[in-house]
């Protein structure tokens, strides 16, 4: 979505959500920064077994695409894990939550383009 925050700052934050909730923070792990790359994020989903979650900085580092995003969020779910976004503070615990998300998206689209229209 065209933000960058420094993987330091991330860190940080991370770990503050992490003490917040009582959750133990193993392994941070830094995704390429390519265009739709999500290599990491699927190696940390296909080792998952071993681990209650994963926590990501924020629900927009996840895909773009819709049918993407919607695709690893149900595996998650269907994996019997969790999703968690520190700096929104949310989780995806049930299918519920996957509307939550894709509203945000939906939402931070929307607000993209009116700030970029008011800009001209």
């Amino acid at each position: 979505m065209g933000e960058r925050v420094p993987q330091h700052i991330q860190n940080i934050v991370l770990r503050n959500y992490c003490k917040n909730k009582n959750y133990t923070l193993l392994l941070s792990a830094s995704e390429y920064t390519m265009n739709e790359c999500y290599l990491i994020l699927n190696k940390t989903i296909s080792e998952i077994n071993e681990l209650d979650g994963i926590l990501a900085y924020s629900v927009f580092q996840m895909p773009e695409d819709y049918s993407v995003r919607d695709k690893i969020l149900k595996k998650i779910l269907n994996m019997e894990k969790k999703f968690h976004y520190a700096v929104e503070d949310l989780s995806l615990i049930n299918y519920e939550d996957i509307k939550k998300i894709h509203e945000l998206w939906e939402i931070k689209k929307t607000l993209n383009y009116t700030l970029t229209q008011f800009e001209l």
